[in-house]
Formats: C-alpha cells, sequence, structure tokens
C-alpha cells in the first residue's frame, strides 16, 4: 500500500493573499494579535468588521465561539477582540492562536461556495454551488474538472436550483455571473499549476452586482513540502477571460 500523506491548513491571512496573488478579490481584511490593533485595522477598514480567530488548530472558526459579526465602531471591536480570544481560549484551550483577522463585512450579494478537490482518480475537480448555511441544508452543487473554461462555470450555475437567486430573484439585482465564473475559473487554474493544494473551500463567496468577493476561505496543502507555501510563488498563468 501507498503512504498517505497527511495535509494541513494553510492560515487564513496566507490563503487570502494566496487567492489574491491568482486574481481572486479578498474581502479587505488585516491581521491583529490586540484588541487596540484590531480597532486601528476596523478603523482603516471601515466598518461594519467581522473578527476571526486565525490558529492552526481550529478548522471551524465559528464552532468554538471564533468568529464576531457587525462590529460597528472601535468600542465594539475591542470588546468583541476580547470577548472572541477569552471563548476560543475557553473552549479549545489546548489550541495555539496566531491572532485575530479584521475583515470587513460585505452585507450585500448572493453567497455561493466554490470549492475544489483533487480527486485520485479525475484530478483536480472544481465545485460551485449555493453558500453560507445553505451549502449544508440544500447540498446544491454543481462540479467540472479542471481546468475551467468560464462558459463551463456558468453551465455550472445553470444546474442549480440557487441559480434565480443570482438572476435577480424577487426585485434584487442580478450577481456578476462573469465575475462569479472567474474565481471557478482561477481556482482551476491553481489547482493545475499546484498539486500541493489537496483541496479548497471559498464559502461563502459574495456574488455581488459588480465582482465577487471571497469572504472566508479553507484551503488545505500537502504537509510533503519542506516549508510553509509561499503565496509569492504559487501565482498561476492568466485565467481566460
Amino acid at each position: 500500500m501507498g503512504q498517505s500523506v497527511s495535509t494541513r491548513m494553510l492560515p487564513e491571512p496566507e490563503a487570502a493573499a494566496l487567492l489574491a496573488a491568482n486574481g481572486i478579490e479578498y474581502c479587505a481584511h488585516e491581521s491583529s494579535t490586540t484588541a487596540e490593533q484590531a480597532s486601528v485595522a476596523a478603523t482603516r477598514i471601515g466598518f461594519p468588521v467581522v473578527l476571526k480567530v486565525v490558529s492552526p488548530d481550529i478548522i471551524h472558526k465559528s464552532d468554538v465561539g471564533g468568529v464576531v459579526l457587525g462590529l460597528a465602531d472601535s468600542v465594539a471591536v475591542r470588546q468583541g477582540f476580547d470577548d472572541l480570544v477569552a471563548d476560543v481560549h475557553a473552549r479549545r484551550p489546548e489550541a495555539h492562536l496566531d491572532g485575530v483577522l479584521v475583515c470587513r463585512q460585505v452585507g450585500d450579494g448572493t453567497e455561493m461556495i466554490v470549492g475544489a478537490v483533487r480527486d485520485a482518480t479525475f484530478g483536480p475537480t472544481v465545485m460551485l454551488g449555493a453558500g453560507g448555511v445553505l451549502t449544508e441544508l440544500l447540498g446544491d452543487i454543481a462540479f467540472r474538472l479542471a481546468p475551467l473554461h468560464p462558459d463551463d462555470a456558468l453551465d455550472m450555475m445553470r444546474e442549480l436550483r440557487a441559480f434565480r437567486m443570482l438572476t435577480g430573484f424577487r426585485g434584487a439585482p442580478p450577481a456578476d455571473l462573469r465575475a462569479l465564473a472567474n474565481v471557478a475559473v482561477r481556482l482551476g487554474d491553481l489547482m493545475c499549476a499546484h498539486p500541493e493544494i489537496a483541496e479548497a473551500d471559498l464559502n461563502p463567496v459574495a456574488a455581488l452586482p459588480a465582482g465577487c468577493v471571497v469572504l472566508d476561505a479553507r484551503i488545505m496543502v500537502s504537509d510533503s513540502r519542506p516549508a510553509g507555501v509561499d503565496p509569492s510563488l504559487m501565482t498561476s498563468g492568466e485565467s481566460p477571460t
């Protein structure tokens, strides 16, 4: 039997930098290690903001109190930082905390998921579907082999029950379908160019009337690399537009 390859999760700041380096927009964010740093960062980014714990030992942040939403001013950010750290320590006292990520809260748009996995038989495979809480609730997803053409990604959207949400459901503005397709295409390109990436989950992805922004990402990489993944060395080529 072949030896199994272990994987590890990239810290979210690294994942965000990697995606941005490959043409996938991530929400505005800054790292902080103190409540005061978080407050200053939030003022630069603009309110409201979200706080998220950064830890190599925590994958599902919301399960351990590691996400605080809707912070509207500096006082709320400082209190939110202290509450988040206390909650995480109480629920996962063994976890190492690298800090807290301060992110701009994006309230508009349709929440989608764009993911990818390296299938043992078929190779890099891209997934697109309804995101946020609807991912597990509906299981409304479509798959294609990478690399993708933008038209492939548009076809994936049309297979979804959630497609109506992207086209102006009940008077809401339609989402920028080409921008969402671009996220799927570029994630597929990234998987093809870098076999050290085992899987990726971008969820939620805010599909906006103009553009598309990733709000959270989980990227798993092979632990066979001798050192951490350097996002500056992991820039894939241009995707078709």
